[in-house]
């Protein structure tokens, strides 16, 4: 006779062997499955033993694989959820950068130079503040009163204008949270 549980055998040869005898007996235990129960050759058969052996045999392996499974998939969870608590610290910075340039984009326009562009003509204003970096002078036409922006505005080229317009009106924006958290 074969023998069925051998120690070298693997788990894969061992489930091919027992699957044909397990199928059998598993339609033999179903009530009025068969009308008449044949006997198989007396090689084939296999245990109830036997078969509850295979079964503890493969439990500890087959845990040990859902184990592995679900360790990989946490694993992968994981590093999804550190690649976005990545990208959100990139956004984090990228926003404290932003507010520390509005900062110093506010803090240029106090240092007196508001006040030498509040006693010129709004020609000569508008002729030089074209000419300075542009958030300068977006920060500086923010400063001075509503009348005299608007008349140096008006004197500028209108595509800097409306460039310094949308400086201004992003700066002010109140939707603009104050709290980087």
């Amino acid at each position: 006779m074969m023998k069925i549980l051998d120690p070298k055998m693997s788990v894969v040869e061992l489930a091919r062997r027992l699957a044909l005898p397990a199928a059998a007996v598993v339609l033999l235990s179903i009530p009025g499955a068969f009308a008449q129960e044949a006997e198989a050759p007396a090689g084939d058969v296999v245990s109830q033993d036997e078969i509850k052996q295979f079964c503890t045999n493969i439990a500890d392996p087959a845990r040990d694989q859902r184990y592995l499974l679900q360790k990989q998939e946490l694993e992968k969870l994981r590093a999804d959820v550190d690649t976005r608590i990545a990208e959100m610290e990139k956004r984090r910075d990228e926003y404290q950068d932003w507010l520390k340039r509005r900062d110093t984009f506010l803090k240029q326009a106090e240092a007196g130079l508001t006040d030498i562009y509040k006693k010129m003509k709004p020609d000569a204003a508008a002729s030089q503040l074209q000419e300075v970096k542009i958030e300068v002078a977006a920060a500086v036409i923010m400063r001075l009163s509503a009348q005299q922006s608007s008349l140096i505005l008006n004197e500028m080229d209108p595509q800097k204008a409306a460039v310094i317009a949308n400086i201004i009106a992003s700066a002010s924006d109140p939707n603009t949270s104050k709290d980087p958290s």
